[in-house]
């Protein structure tokens, strides 16, 4: 009952995860730098701080993350942050679906079998070697999706793709999805190095539940400064810092409503993945394939948003055939850990 309760709280997580880039749609006269750094300044920083608060007394919260090596989860953030900058562009260049798909599927594999390695997991043997077929399975799920994806780039006219996806480059997107998917990895490898923060927190009052949001606050604070130089910079380089002064009165706060929209529902993944681990804790195998869950729910929820945006429509039957197989592909990865 627990591990279901776990699965359902990540899944709802997840579901706000891929719905964030939604209402970035609607956000009107800012450039991509513009609009980019504004709804992190709410995913990495103003949310982040909220959910570490729910967990410990913020006179208690210096002390708490000082406490353990903090550095290093902010070093890994900054590395994720990179990774999160070109997850935005696999957006740009991809779309919704078949962006987020080669991202995270790429995050799922590498922020799931590095810390394990790293724990010194036996991968060949008993739950170990259950958690690397998990993962391949995951991979060989996002594959079949990635080549639903050129099918579908094939079969549309590029009139459609437009239409669709409006700086639509496959060859682009496909390179700037793998980068993101690989960097945005750290992100799993941040939480992991702040464990003893988290048992500390707990030593301080903290529930299970709610523990690990401090980590989270850590790791999002180094992706945020990686994110907000290279805005910044693009602001100065295209000029386009006026963005921020330039819309006023309804269309100002329209923008900021959906950034801050955009924002919370990016975090609710984390806050959720966070909350599901602590019903994991009987099952070592399922704590250690959680990452993978959730970027493997990420990805079906993303392909869902994907078929309702219509970035999938005028493609040919056989396509969709071959995108439903690699989603069922994924939602098998999720279930056979809990078989074990």
């Amino acid at each position: 009952m627990n591990t279901i309760i776990g699965l359902i709280i990540i899944a709802v997580g997840s579901l706000g995860q891929s719905s964030s880039y939604v209402p970035i749609k609607k956000i009107k006269k800012w450039s991509w730098e513009s609009f980019w750094l504004v709804q992190g300044i709410f995913a990495w920083l103003v949310f982040p701080f909220i959910g570490a608060l729910l967990a410990i007394d913020i006179d208690k919260l210096p002390d708490i993350i000082l406490s353990g090596n903090y550095l290093k989860p902010i070093v890994y953030g900054m590395l994720w942050g990179i990774g999160g900058l070109t997850f935005g562009l696999s957006m740009r260049y991809l779309g919704v679906a078949l962006g987020q798909s080669i991202a995270l599927g790429t995050c799922a594999g590498f922020g799931t079998i590095l810390p394990a390695i790293w724990s010194g997991t036996d991968l060949w043997h008993g739950q170990g070697l259950i958690l690397l077929i998990s993962v391949c399975i995951t991979l060989s799920g996002i594959a079949v999706i990635g080549y639903a994806g050129s099918l579908r780039s094939k079969d549309m006219p590029e009139e459609a793709k437009k239409a669709a996806i409006k700086d639509f480059a496959l060859t682009k997107g496909l390179v700037v999805a793998l980068l993101a998917g690989i960097m945005s990895a750290c992100f799993s490898l941040g939480l992991e190095s702040g464990e003893e923060i988290r048992l500390t927190a707990i030593a301080n009052g903290a529930g299970e539940l709610l523990a690990l949001n401090p980590v989270i606050l850590l790791v999002t604070l180094g992706g945020f400064v990686t994110n907000a130089v290279y805005c910044i910079f693009q602001n100065l380089k295209n000029k386009t810092g006026k963005d921020y002064f330039s819309v006023s009165g309804s269309t100002l706060l329209s923008n900021l409503l959906f950034c801050a929209l955009a924002g919370l529902l990016w975090y609710s993944q984390f806050f959720g993945l966070g909350m599901g681990k602590s019903f994991f804790s009987d099952s070592p195998l399922l704590l250690a394939f959680s990452w993978s869950i959730l970027m493997s729910l990420n990805v079906i929820f993303s392909n869902m948003w994907g078929i309702f945006l219509k970035e999938w429509k005028g493609v040919k039957p056989r396509v969709i055939g071959v995108l439903i197989a690699g989603l069922a592909l994924l939602i098998f990865s999720v279930i056979l850990p809990n078989l074990f």
